[in-house]
């Protein structure tokens, strides 16, 4: 998050970074309060065939807060997998009984109105 207004140099910085992590990053995303640039959001545009598929957007609040539903919509079950197996890997866990059914049955009617 930036209270200042994203230049292409933060983007030329971003762009370095993919370049050197160890992993594919697949999104690297600027969030600012301040106005957006259009010719700085169409520079960081062009980065994706160049990175070879590393997404670089700049959202303004609003559209972050879009971005990260739209995301986690898409992954819902990965997530809700995941975390299930956290709530119930450990029968003595701080995890009370009582909650873990709760979420079962919060998951469960959640799954059947799909």
């Amino acid at each position: 998050m930036k209270m200042k207004r994203v230049s292409q140099d933060d983007i030329d910085a971003a762009v370095t970074k993919i370049a050197r992590a160890p992993n594919k990053i697949h999104n690297y995303l600027f969030v600012t309060t301040d106005v957006i640039d259009p010719i700085v959001a169409e520079y960081a545009a062009t980065f994706y065939e160049k990175t070879d598929g590393s997404e670089i957007a700049i959202l303004d609040c609003i559209g972050f807060l879009r971005h990260f539903l739209h995301l986690f919509h898409r992954i819902r079950t990965e997530y809700l997998n995941a975390y299930q197996g956290l709530v119930l890997s450990e029968p003595d866990s701080a995890v009370s009984q009582t909650l873990k059914e709760a979420f079962l049955a919060l998951r469960q009617a959640a799954e059947s109105d799909d």
